[in-house]
Parts: C-alpha cells; sequence; structure tokens
C-alpha cells in the first residue's frame, strides 16, 4: 500500500484558507452585533457557534474547489 505524503506547503495553504474561514465567520458575527445593536461580549460567547460557521465556510469551499479542480481536467482531457 501506498503511503500519501502532503507537503508542507499544502499544509500551511489549507491553513491559511481556514484562517480566512474563521476570519470571514468573525465578521459575519461583527456585522450581526453591530446589525441587532447588542452587547460586544457575544463576540466571545459566540466563539463555538463562529467556528462551526468557519467550518461550514470551509467545507462549502472545499467543495467548491474541487468542483472546479475536476471541471479542469475534464476540460482538458477533452481538449488534449
Amino acid at each position: 500500500m501506498k503511503d500519501i505524503v502532503v507537503s508542507g506547503s499544502r499544509i500551511i495553504r489549507e491553513l491559511l484558507i481556514f484562517a480566512g474561514c474563521v476570519l470571514a465567520a468573525l465578521l459575519v458575527n461583527v456585522y450581526s452585533i453591530v446589525r441587532f445593536n447588542t452587547h460586544w461580549n457575544e463576540l466571545i460567547t459566540t466563539m463555538p457557534i463562529t467556528l462551526a460557521v468557519a467550518c461550514v465556510f470551509f467545507a462549502v469551499l472545499a467543495l467548491l474547489r474541487g468542483i472546479v479542480f475536476y471541471s479542469r481536467r475534464v476540460l482538458q482531457r477533452k481538449a488534449g
């Protein structure tokens, strides 16, 4: 059985993408705090929900990246 090797640059890229998803989820949380005029301590108290939203963002982004990758692959095979 063959081992799967994940390069360091690939791990760093995925961590940066996940950090962007966390930042986007935090920005959505900040928007909701400002929009509904609630207390800023909700930024900390809703952190588990924010991380769950970040995971959802990451999963959706991974799905979109997979669709783009495989559609490019199919188009390259048809062209070549």
